[in-house]
């Protein structure tokens, strides 16, 4: 499920004022710089150039293009020169794509001892980007604003970030989610409107009964599971005694078919996350467990319960973080460790998403205990240590919210024998004591996107993206100061809405 075909396009703003010579030197340095931000190999994305605009037909032009082009997934526009404003209004009104206002200029340093006027008028970037930076304002544009040199290591870090973000956004508005039953009876956080969220956001919602499910999984031939259990020696630690075991071999047979049947139903009908419920199972032999870790691993959204919205967040971040460091798992703040520093132990029933792992997973076969209670094979690790953020989105019933909560995942201090789940150990920023009271009062949910590959930030452009409030708890959180944020978003978001 590679993302990493998309492009951006680099668009720069000029105006025949100059002259021939003077544009010349604006698209020779326009391409230099798509050149060499290429060359880094750091974007996960072809970042395109396209003929500098001069006049409002050439920028209603490429803004049209852009909103038609599939493989565009957003724009960064930069005045070399000054572009008066008024020149963009039309192209930015119709402007679907996410935009990056990047200010900058060619040159970093000035040729003191040869700086001219006509220097001065080629490279006036700190002149042109703020006629426009006006023009988005006034016609209140949500955009990203990058400043710096653009061979700065922390300029080419906020383009990657942003990249990214406008990847989950293309992803977003043409991600599918499959729910495989219901959601888990009388939980209120993992329901939600879901007309709503494909307005808001993009994505569609479907449901399934598990029957439809079954018959594919029913359908799964046994070449096919012999091969998958090939796949499973190469991946994982198996123990002998769990081959030799025929009842555990049957039942990491049945994951295999499990993750086969699954996986052909959600590319049949170009599904890239889905749901299922332990409440509700019928013609399916349990709870998957290893096949939807792997199906996690392979890039698929999920949630527990029917957790819709989650899995549609895991996807969508899983399509940001593609080919960075680090994994993005569903989570679920499950238990805590009181001590010092206090920390809360991540992890579900079954289903937490290898490429979080910190080691070769094991594959174990143990009793499910919840719902259907039955063997299942699932692999077993703990979380990489490192950075990591948990994200919930959820239905305030006026409007979407996104909550962000930085962590520190730790290292286990003892071993885990007795736990059959995967699972991830992490101290909460600022503290749990306030970190889990900002949760609280935010109404965060229990189930969570998890990852190491995205950044606070990433989510923040995303949500900007769509248009929605994001509540960040993170070092610099105190209860008192998001209370106010709070109740000042709930003023700010319902006027934004209007009558």
């Amino acid at each position: 499920m590679t993302t990493m075909t998309k492009e951006v396009w680099f668009v720069t703003g000029s105006q025949h004022l100059y002259g021939p010579k003077v544009l010349e030197n604006v698209a020779s340095d326009s391409e230099g710089i798509v050149k060499g931000l290429n060359g880094t190999s750091k974007l996960p994305v072809n970042l395109v150039f396209k003929p500098v605009v001069k006049s409002p037909e050439e920028i209603h032009a490429v803004c049209q293009q852009a909103n038609t082009d599939k493989n565009c997934v957003g724009l960064i526009l930069w005045m070399h020169t000054f572009s008066p404003a008024k020149m963009w209004i039309a192209g930015l009104n119709e402007l679907r794509k996410p935009w990056m206002h990047l200010h900058t200029q060619f040159n970093a340093a000035l040729p003191w001892d040869s700086i001219n006027m006509n220097y001065m008028n080629t490279h006036q970037s700190a002149h042109g980007d703020r006629e426009f930076g006006f023009i988005g304002t006034r016609m209140r544009k949500e955009r990203k604003v990058v400043v710096g040199h653009w061979e700065r290591s922390e300029v080419l870090a906020q383009i990657d970030d942003w990249c990214r973000a406008a990847i989950g956004w293309h992803e977003s508005q043409t991600l599918k989610v499959a729910r495989f039953g219901d959601n888990m009876r009388q939980v209120a956080v993992t329901e939600g409107d879901k007309v709503a969220a494909q307005i808001q956001f993009g994505y569609e919602v479907h449901a399934f009964g598990t029957a439809e499910l079954a018959e594919r999984v029913d359908a799964v031939s046994e070449a096919d599971v012999s091969a998958q259990l090939d796949e499973y020696h190469n991946d994982y630690i198996i123990s002998n005694d769990t081959w030799k075991d025929s009842h555990h071999k049957a039942m990491i047979e049945n994951e295999a078919r499990l993750e086969l049947g699954m996986q052909r139903f959600l590319d049949d009908g170009n599904f890239k996350a889905f749901t299922n419920c332990f409440e509700n199972l019928a013609g399916l032999s349990g709870l998957p467990g290893l096949a939807t870790q792997r199906l996690m691993s392979k890039g698929y959204g999920y949630g527990g319960e029917g957790d819709w919205k989650t899995a549609a967040m895991v996807r969508i971040m899983k399509a940001m973080g593609e080919g960075r460091k680090g994994g993005c798992s569903f989570m679920e703040d499950y238990t805590y460790n009181l001590g010092d520093p206090d920390q809360v132990l991540g992890a579900h029933m079954l289903e937490i998403c290898p490429s979080i792992s910190s080691a070769k997973p094991r594959l174990e076969v143990h009793h499910h205990t919840i719902g259907v209670k039955c063997d299942v094979g699932r692999l077993l690790f703990t979380a990489t240590p490192g950075p990591a953020i948990n994200v919930s989105p959820i239905d305030m019933g006026n409007r979407f919210r996104i909550l962000i909560n930085e962590v520190d995942t730790v290292a286990p201090p003892a071993e885990l024998p007795h736990l059959p789940v995967a699972s991830a150990l992490w101290e909460p920023k600022p503290n749990l004591s306030v970190a889990a009271a900002a949760w609280i009062h935010a109404g965060g949910a229990h189930h969570t996107a998890y990852s190491q590959a995205v950044t606070t930030d990433m989510i923040v452009d995303y949500a900007e993206m769509a248009g929605v409030e994001t509540v960040i708890i993170d070092q610099d959180t105190t209860i008192r100061g998001l209370k106010s944020e709070l109740r000042n978003n709930a003023a700010y978001y319902m006027l934004r809405q209007g009558v």
